[in-house]
């Protein structure tokens, strides 16, 4: 094979893929229409359901992906006392917890919705990214669900079991644990 021959059919190929390129890059352009989604609409701001002063505390806390492990997830959190997930409240009224994948205690807001869904997250509309959903709260067990469903699948639904104050007495029916030796 010749050289000019070589030549011409490089030039054919690299104009042919040159040619499938650009093909590629218009034919995936969205249409004028599609290409500016219109704006979610924001609900307005509706106080929550739930205040601050019931959330705040010591809780014991456990995570589960089925909806059928919620009562062993919920006996295993209350397990979790003897180094209990502290909820207090924020400079600004609000709750410090902690994000997704973040290590550093964050001022979150209580929000409601119009739908009657309630959710712990950062200022912004209910039912963002980077909420969580009060799927229930009875004062003492509190499930919370991630928005994100990235996150919900790595993280799981978080099950807060209240513990007792610091201080308080051992529940009844457990004898005190006694030093060895005694």
């Amino acid at each position: 094979m010749s050289a000019s021959y070589r030549r011409l059919a490089f030039g054919i190929a690299a104009a042919g893929a040159l040619a499938l390129t650009v093909t590629a890059c218009t034919s995936n352009t969205p249409a004028p229409q599609e290409a500016a989604a219109p704006p979610v609409p924001e609900q307005p701001a509706i106080p929550s359901k739930y205040r601050p002063e019931d959330i705040v505390g010591r809780w014991g806390y456990g995570a589960f992906h089925r909806d059928q492990d919620l009562a062993r997830t919920a006996a295993a959190a209350r397990q979790q006392c003897g180094q209990p997930v502290e909820i207090t409240r924020g400079p600004n009224g609000g709750l410090m917890m902690y994000l997704a994948d973040s290590a550093q205690l964050q001022e979150l807001q209580l929000k409601g919705s119009q739908s009657g869904a309630n959710y712990i997250g950062p200022p912004g509309p209910p039912g963002g990214m980077q909420d969580r959903e009060i799927v229930s709260f009875d004062g003492r067990t509190m499930v919370l669900r991630w928005m994100d469903p990235e996150v919900a699948g790595r993280y799981g639904t978080g099950v807060y079991v209240r513990c007792a104050p610091e201080g308080t007495a051992r529940a009844a029916g457990r004898p005190p644990i006694k030093p060895v030796g005694q």
